[in-house]
């Protein structure tokens, strides 16, 4: 098939998220098995793509500027549904899949074209959606979690194929030196004021903060006057290859404040064994499973002190939350050749679809 992922928040490299991500190696799976795949993405000013988007749709007079930076064609527009038709005289797809970022709205768009359209829910900021939902009750839906099936059913009385985000294991598998506790994404939604709070109260045990989403000026600035003068933290910039920070990493601190519908950082550090000491919010307690500690939003500082102690200090603990995180990361659902067989049949079910109500 002829593939399009489609949203309106920007791609990689000019954000990193869990999405992105999980489209990236979908996209590489499908692509393994003869597929062709495109990605239509918003666009920011920065960087090279920004620069160069700027410049290219200015000449050609198009809503998008096309690059291959992932080994696939990358579309972007400042707006996207509003570069669906050229991704759709370019491309030619026989099947969307609309996902994040005014995901409706892209969904109608393509839709519109007469193109067959899936629906994968990534988050559950239902005012996001751009469009009614109501006009979406005969679309084929899918969800990146339980969490999130359940809370769109709850809300809308939709009901979601559920299929987790895909891992490509060997991007992430590393042994590990078991020196450091890895902090992902330092973003007041992340929880950096509890990373940093604990970091403070624990100067003995040493965090790596990695970035991620583009921080403001004003939170860089924050995040650095809150770091100064401790001596215990590393700040790293983004990267496309975690391996280095898993091979470090003894614990994954995940102390999310906002619904994650999955916490994919989680699931990665698993793959290598390193246990995960997260909130209990949203989808981040089918992501933790048995390998971590999970304590629930409202917990006290002096709450997750112990519990990361206990991770850091506890070596018989520490080995039997490290073998569940490896076995739990072998389960069925984080199969991926299970998980491309069910997109490939879920999609060919909505083109058929598509097909019958044209007849």
């Amino acid at each position: 098939m002829n593939i399009v992922f489609a949203s309106a928040h920007p791609y990689l490299p000019q954000i990193a998220g869990g999405s992105q991500s999980n489209t990236h190696e979908m996209a590489r799976e499908l692509l393994a098995r003869g597929h062709e795949i495109s990605v239509l993405a918003g666009l920011t000013p920065d960087g090279w793509i920004g620069a160069r988007g700027r410049v290219m749709m200015k000449l050609l007079r198009r809503k998008t500027v096309c690059d291959r930076s992932q080994g696939y064609p990358v579309y972007r527009s400042w707006f996207a549904w509003e570069g669906a038709a050229d991704v759709a005289r370019s491309v030619a797809p026989d099947v969307v899949v609309a996902q994040s970022g005014k995901v409706l709205r892209i969904a109608r768009t393509f839709r519109d074209m007469g193109l067959p359209t899936v629906i994968y829910l990534h988050n559950v900021e239902f005012e996001d959606h751009g469009e009614p939902i109501e006009d979406f009750d005969d679309a084929v839906f899918l969800a990146n979690s339980q969490f999130t099936a359940d809370r769109y059913e709850e809300a809308y009385g939709i009901r979601s194929t559920v299929l987790n985000p895909l891992f490509q294991p060997e991007r992430y598998q590393v042994p590990t030196r078991r020196e450091r506790v890895l902090f992902v994404n330092p973003h007041p939604l992340k929880g950096v004021d509890l990373a940093l709070a604990l970091a403070r109260a624990c100067p003995d045990i040493p965090f790596d903060f990695v970035e991620s989403w583009t921080l403001s000026e004003d939170q860089r600035s924050a995040l650095l006057q809150s770091m100064a003068g401790r001596d215990n933290i590393t700040l790293h910039p983004r990267t496309d290859d975690m391996r280095e920070h898993y091979g470090r990493a003894r614990v994954v601190l995940v102390p999310s404040q906002w619904e994650e519908t999955w916490g994919r950082i989680a699931s990665e550090a698993h793959y290598s064994g390193i246990p995960v000491l997260a909130t209990q919010i949203g989808g981040l307690g089918e992501a933790v499973g048995p390998g971590g500690i999970l304590l629930p939003p409202q917990a006290e500082l002096s709450e997750w002190i112990a519990a990361l102690r206990s991770l850091w200090d506890d070596s018989t603990l520490y080995e039997s939350l490290s073998q569940a995180a490896k076995r739990y990361a072998e389960r069925p659902k984080l199969d991926r050749a299970r998980q491309i067989e069910q997109m490939e049949e879920i999609l060919a079910t909505a083109v058929d679809y598509c097909a019958e109500k044209a007849a």
